[in-house]
């Protein structure tokens, strides 16, 4: 089988419960994805990106109920202290390099600044997520330009979302193969969504694990070690998961969403590793929420919130999707030759449905 493949083409179902039409972040409804991606060999190969998440069309006057969770810190992800403080999210979000956190931060604060009305005092926290592409890619040529970012927002779709070694994925490894972008969705027997994006760049090849089942010491076996960088290890990665529902979910419950995509990574064989930063946000987009920074609003406003005797579904499928979305990232990724002809090959498609029994 060729890369590109999703897990339900090749006959692998993830979990119980369906996931919506897309199987996407983007059945979310609201939410909408764009990538650009950097893609060129070379003496210095560039695979390198960035994705944008618009949650809603305008977070900053409509911001979003969410909360983050760290499973392992080795990492970054700006605008979390207000994301904390508040219980808002009021940017769009950004995922990228680890070197590219400062240019993607300033093109979104410039994209707000060019919405809002001339003159406008305001000051934006944004949220941009990074993991590292240093093994695959010109990490230190800075290569993802502030043009880059207007692209992607530009691009930003609610239909498909492209998988595998695009946008912020293009220079990224999972568990020993070429990992980057992966997405999934589930759809709760009370009809809400919750839909998953992850940027993987973490864990190590024979700790891989499919439904249970430990594909990665299979794979392994004739496989030559994946060559890291001197001094680095396959678990020196990171993962950062981007968790949407259209639940009414207040913050404290949004975090509890957060903490459940950790047990995803756990079903696939990670474990929030000393050198991985394992960052998760999730936001609710029921709540149309007045303000944001700005003075003068309403003094009070009325919410709506899931009763937590409901929220069992949700967990449950946010746990599949962050699995079937690390899975997706793995299935749609095509092999990349980094600096040093250092070649980090596709996950193979015939062979992981060989040992799944599912051929």
């Amino acid at each position: 089988m060729t890369a590109g493949a999703r897990a339900r083409d090749l006959g692998i179902v993830v979990g119980e419960f369906p996931p919506g039409p897309l199987n996407a972040l983007t059945d979310v409804a609201g939410v909408r994805v764009g990538h650009v991606t950097l893609d060129r060999d070379g003496e210095m190969p560039v695979h390198t990106g960035v994705t944008v998440i618009v949650p809603r069309d305008e977070p900053w006057h409509h911001p979003l109920f969410a909360a983050p969770f760290r499973l392992n810190g080795n990492g970054e992800m700006t605008g979390l202290e207000w994301v904390r403080e508040s219980g808002t999210l009021t940017s769009l979000i950004g995922i990228t390099n680890t070197h590219s956190v400062g240019v993607v931060r300033d093109a979104l604060v410039a994209d707000e600044a060019s919405r809002r009305a001339p003159g406008e005092p305001f000051f934006a926290l944004p949220v941009v997520a990074e993991t590292w592409d240093g093994a695959l890619n010109d990490i230190n040529g800075f290569h993802v330009r502030p043009e880059h970012v207007h692209e992607a927002i530009a691009a930003a779709s609610a239909g498909p979302v492209a998988e595998g070694s695009v946008g912020g994925g293009t220079g990224m490894i999972c568990h020993g193969f070429k990992g980057g972008i992966g997405t999934a969705s589930r759809v709760v027997p009370d009809g809400y969504t919750v839909g998953v994006l992850v940027q993987a760049n973490h864990g190590e090849r024979e700790r891989l694990t499919v439904n249970g089942v430990p594909v990665g010491r299979r794979l392994a076996e004739g496989l030559p070690p994946l060559p890291m960088p001197p001094g680095m290890r396959e678990s020196d990665g990171s993962i950062i998961v981007i968790v949407a529902t259209d639940a009414p979910l207040l913050p404290t419950q949004c975090a509890r969403l957060a903490r459940r995509a950790a047990l995803g990574i756990g079903r696939t064989g990670g474990a929030g590793e000393n050198g991985s930063g394992d960052l998760v946000l999730c936001f609710s987009t029921a709540n149309d929420l007045p303000g944001g920074f700005e003075r003068g609003g309403p003094a009070t406003t009325t919410v709506s919130m899931l009763s937590n005797e409901r929220i069992d579904p949700l967990f449950h499928a946010t746990i599949e999707a962050t699995e079937e979305a690390i899975l997706g990232a793995l299935l749609a990724a095509t092999a990349r030759t980094g600096p040093g002809g250092r070649l980090v090959p596709a996950l193979p498609h015939d062979e992981l449905q060989r040992i799944l029994g599912v051929r």
